[in-house]
């Protein structure tokens, strides 16, 4: 995929540098996601929250999201990745402000909202500009930076604020103010990254709510949900729950635990993206969902012991088996798809993603009141598990039906979907 020519091209980044500024906003992005988690015990101490409105400040991140994805999630298809991503750039600096200033629930509630849109307008067009400014014969490092960059971004956000929840009670006053001028900065350099969509004439018929995947792209897609759902709905039990049943639950009172917990399972989450691109991507997608499987189980002894050595080691199996099939599932959909639908495809994928993300987790936080943290906690870790060994099954029957194994090699040598691009 070349850069598309425009009268002010000396003024542009190159293809390598441009590459690493969106790997960066990514980061960024997903570290935003992840910041607000370790600090809602403290929201909850502050402004008196119970457990199912954290769970409710959570849900509406991804209500706004999914409505981003469904309307604008694909627009960078049409009018270029550059505009689409520093508008949504801005949108997330205007969400962090919202954040640091916050003052009771219903400011946390609409700085999530904010927050939910600027990524789900993002998601997709980072994504999509990975895979256009991939270098040249490395086709699969666009949706492995995207996958890893996605974990990387999760754990330093909870990691982070973690450390900083355990020396000062107001860590929302010094991390909003200094993510807010990143996304600022960053949107700034954006601009002069090189556009690699030339874009088409739309009118408001685009931002008509639809997921469309193309036919062509439609089996991988659908092979895809089963591996998807179960990691994703492991990662919404630790942006949404991990905190409060680290401190409830498990009984450690270090401000510190529930960040690092979810840090540990998103720096194994990268590690197992890393480790994906060592396997076929049917392969991965089979150890990622095995590994799902054994963490899920892990994490259930856990909580029914109150065990938090055991609940970190359940929490680095799973977060290894949620690397291996995001990877897996990026790299197997990105070969089947063109240079025009890839932002669309890739925003279906995260909407099915965060879908899984905040359903169960809402669930979860409504039955808590009547069932307590404990057995929830519990029930919800049994769904991941049977849905992992599902996608386990389901992997392994690919895998041994399919001839080459490898549907992203098979793709870039023959798949539909993958002309050369004229842009």
């Amino acid at each position: 995929m070349r850069p598309v020519r425009g009268p002010h091209d000396g003024r542009r980044l190159g293809r390598g540098t441009a590459f690493t500024v969106l790997a960066c906003a990514n980061v960024v992005m997903m570290a935003t996601a992840s910041a607000p988690s370790p600090i809602y015990p403290l929201y909850r101490e502050r402004w008196g929250l119970s457990v199912t409105m954290l769970t409710v400040i959570f849900a509406v991140y991804v209500v706004g999201l999914l409505g981003a994805l469904l309307t604008v999630g694909s627009l960078s298809d049409q009018l270029g990745r550059r505009p689409v991503l520093v508008a949504a750039l801005l949108v997330a600096a205007t969400s962090t402000a919202i954040f640091w200033t916050a003052d009771g629930v219903v400011s946390l509630l609409i700085a999530r909202v904010v927050q939910g849109i600027a990524t789900g307008t993002a998601t997709g067009a980072l994504a999509a500009g990975l895979v256009d400014l991939s270098p040249e014969g490395r086709p699969q490092l666009g949706p492995t930076t995207t996958g890893v960059g996605t974990s990387i971004g999760m754990a330093a956000g909870a990691g982070l604020v973690g450390l900083l929840v355990q020396s000062t009670s107001r860590p929302d006053a010094y991390v909003f103010p200094v993510l807010t001028l990143t996304f600022v900065v960053l949107a700034a350099v954006v601009l002069t990254i090189p556009e690699t969509l030339a874009p088409r004439a739309t009118g408001l018929a685009s931002l008509r709510p639809s997921v469309r995947v193309p036919r062509e792209a439609r089996p991988q897609f659908f092979a895809s949900v089963p591996a998807l759902v179960a990691g994703w709905s492991v990662t919404g039990l630790f942006l949404a729950l991990t905190p409060s049943l680290v401190s409830s639950v498990l009984h450690v009172r270090s401000g510190a635990a529930g960040g690092l917990s979810i840090a540990a399972l998103f720096l194994a989450n990268s590690v197992g993206g890393v480790w994906s691109v060592r396997h076929t991507a049917r392969l991965a997608t089979l150890l990622g969902a095995v590994l799902l499987t054994l963490g899920a189980s892990g994490l259930a002894v856990a909580i029914a012991d109150a065990s938090l050595v055991v609940y970190v080691g359940g929490s680095v199996v799973a977060g290894l088996g949620v690397g291996l099939t995001f990877n897996g599932n990026l790299r197997a959909i990105s070969a089947v798809t063109t240079v025009r639908s890839r932002s669309e495809v890739f925003s279906a994928v995260y909407v099915i993603s965060y879908a899984a993300v905040s359903l169960p987790a809402l669930a979860a936080g409504l039955a808590a009141p009547a069932w307590g943290l404990e057995t929830t906690g519990c029930l919800y870790v049994g769904f991941v598990g049977a849905l992992s060994l599902g996608a386990a099954l389901h992997a392994g029957r690919a895998r041994a039906h399919s001839p080459t194994g490898d549907p992203v090699r098979a793709g870039r040598e023959s798949g539909p979907g993958n002309e050369p691009s004229r842009c």
